[in-house]
């Protein structure tokens, strides 16, 4: 019997995004918790909506220790709204976690890292070996692998989720970001727009380890284009020395530029560095091969495959220095026949490989041109504008002096008087201002004389004293009083 929405209770609301809003729930029947991701299919089209729905029912069918389990699905045709109901994961993601690290200034453990790489190998194998049910052959791709989608239980083992449903909902996510965010985990073959296979979710997962090392990505830049030109550089730092070398030569390895340079799953299963904690999913690691290989149809292929590397081995005995002529002489008219096919082929795949090359060299001189042009036009604009404000300044300078040739902008604070206020008079600060030595004593001000007080009153107690000794000052031939001294009226 198919889920209905009040078989729930929302607890809250954990997180929401471009798909909608992610809500914790328990599930009545047994007080499970769950999540449900609330999605808006009203705005896509018929054929989106259908493959929608059969990703969805894809997805339930994914079932491994290390990947979100898909419980159920219900469609809300009224509102147009799709709800997944799905594993609660009580660890976070991996993103909070390097998140946690960088703020507190400390590296992960090698081990713990080590432990994640597994569990995510053995989630992608079981991914790239489940064939679609639904009429298409085609192996499921994650194409979104980052740290904001590998969740944590809460033993802080793996939970691979929201693969596939960013790019039925936004029309291919590995083009679209280019335009929405910043690619980070993007591979060189889908910058260049060229198909996505399982070794472009193999350079994903090598840029994830990275930044599990390193806390940053192994390519930053500040917009789109520099990021471009850096993942098809494919140069990077190297891991912090508190890692081994063997980590860092198997991320490294991951991160090749071409895809078919790049190791397989089963490859990386096999490196000494991880043989260790596989023994420890070994039950994981068996199951998921019977359902990657299709049972016997494919031992024919592989023959065929052994016996163009025979043929290619036999070539390059022929081609060796070292070979005799009777060895020569040993192979039939065919086997040598095909020994020449098999190397004009080589020949033919090493120009194309070439050629391949000095275009993405090309492509990759052209954007470093581009960034360094528009740098030279930045550059230039900058030194335009210190130079417009430099003659600012210097006209803003020569229109600011004050009527004593002093800068205006030099007073650290001016306090402005009335006109006639005893604040502008420069005796009322002393006689040794700065005003008075530019030799302008007199005349100060609205032309009045300056009046030097401190005179007057040393006069003042002088005459004072000769009147109280002689009832008269002698210095003058009249009689002169205090009001006339002091300038009263």
């Amino acid at each position: 019997m198919p889920s209905k929405l009040s078989d729930y209770d929302i607890l809250y609301q954990i997180g929401s995004g471009s798909y909608g809003k992610c809500l914790k729930v328990r599930r009545r029947s047994d007080s499970k918790i769950l999540v449900w991701k609330d999605m808006d299919y009203g705005s896509m089209t018929e054929p989106e909506k259908q493959q929608l729905v059969s990703e969805v029912n894809l997805l339930r069918e994914l079932k491994h220790r290390f990947i979100v389990r898909y419980h159920d699905r219900i469609i809300d045709r009224s509102k147009s709204r799709l709800y997944l109901i799905m594993e609660y994961c009580a660890g976070g993601d991996l993103a909070s976690l390097i998140t946690k690290y960088r703020k507190e200034r400390r590296f992960m453990e090698e081990e713990f890292i080590l432990k994640i790489f597994v569990q995510l190998i053995l989630a992608l194998q079981s991914c790239h070996g489940q064939r679609q049910k639904s009429g298409n052959q085609g192996k499921i791709l994650h194409r979104d692998l980052k740290p904001a989608n590998v969740f944590l239980d809460e033993n802080h083992n793996v939970k691979l989720g929201d693969f596939g449903l960013a790019r039925v909902l936004h029309h291919d996510t590995s083009f679209a970001k280019t335009f929405v965010g910043t690619p980070y985990y993007m591979s060189p073959e889908q910058m260049s727009k060229a198909h996505y296979n399982e070794k472009s979710d193999l350079w994903s997962l090598g840029c994830l380890v990275y930044e599990l090392c390193a806390l940053v990505p192994p390519f930053t830049a500040p917009n789109q284009r520099l990021l471009a030109v850096k993942i098809k550089e494919g140069r990077f730092r190297r891991i912090p020395s508190k890692y081994s070398d063997e980590l860092h030569n198997c991320i490294s390895s991951m991160l090749r530029l071409t895809s078919t340079a790049r190791p397989s799953l089963e490859d990386l299963l096999q490196l000494p560095l991880l043989r260790n904690i596989v023994a420890e999913y070994s039950e994981h690691v068996t199951p998921a091969q019977p359902e990657a290989k299709p049972s016997t149809p494919p031992a024919e292929p592989q023959e065929r495959v052994l016996q163009a590397i025979e043929g290619k081995l036999a070539e390059r005995r022929i081609s060796s220095s070292s070979t005799s002529s009777g060895e020569v002489r040993r192979l039939s008219p065919d086997a040598a026949l095909r020994a020449k096919e098999s190397a004009l082929d080589e020949k033919s795949r090493e120009l194309e490989r070439r050629e391949r090359d000095l275009k993405r060299k090309e492509r990759l001189l052209d954007e470093r041109e581009k960034a360094a042009e528009e740098k030279m036009k930045t550059a230039e604009s900058l030194i335009r504008q210190y130079r417009e404000l430099r003659s600012d300044q210097k006209l803003f300078g020569a229109a600011n002096k004050d009527k004593y040739g002093l800068d205006a902008m030099d007073h650290r604070k001016q306090v402005h008087f009335a006109a006639e206020a005893k604040e502008n008079d420069p005796a009322y600060y002393g006689l040794d201002n700065y005003r008075y030595a530019l030799g302008k004593k007199e005349n100060y001000g609205a032309g009045k004389p300056v009046v030097d007080y401190r005179r007057k009153l040393r006069d003042l107690k002088l005459n004072e004293e000769q009147t109280k000794k002689y009832g008269r000052v002698p210095k003058f031939d009249s009689d002169v009083k205090v009001r006339h001294i002091l300038g009263m009226r």
